[in-house]
Order: C-alpha cells, then sequence, then structure tokens
C-alpha cells in the first residue's frame, strides 16, 4: 500500500500515543479473570514499522541522485 509521509507520521504519533496509554495501566483483573486491552510488544512492533516507514519516505523526499549513462561502442 502506498502512503504519504504525512498519513504515515499520524500513524507514528497514534502508536506512540497508544504506547503511552498502555503504560499507564490498560489491564485489569476482576476475580480470577484478567483482561488485558492491548499487547505492548505489538504497539512496539508498529512503531518500528512506522519509524522505518517515515524514514524511508522522508529519504524519498529529499530526492534521489540520477545519473545518466550513454554506452558508446569505441
Amino acid at each position: 500500500m502506498a502512503w504519504t509521509l504525512e498519513d504515515a507520521k499520524k500513524h507514528l504519533d497514534a502508536w506512540l500515543a497508544a504506547e503511552l496509554a498502555v503504560s499507564t495501566g490498560q489491564s485489569y483483573r476482576i476475580g480470577t479473570r484478567q483482561l488485558e486491552r492491548a499487547s505492548l510488544s505489538e504497539i512496539r512492533q508498529q512503531i518500528t514499522f512506522w519509524r522505518n516507514e517515515v524514514s524511508k519516505l522522508a529519504a524519498n523526499r529529499r530526492g534521489s541522485r540520477v545519473m545518466r549513462v550513454v554506452p558508446r561502442d569505441l
């Protein structure tokens, strides 16, 4: 899927906010049952993914250096 740099930054910000929310306590226990709303390891994987995507898109935005070569038969 192709997304823009701005979209990738929004996703990264959302996952960073999710990590912060989970760190404040997103699980609770009622009797012998425990409910966990989110997986911190999955959130961290997504943060890594979106950081890489932002890096790639930012590098592409700066532009690539293109060289042209003309083959010659000597």
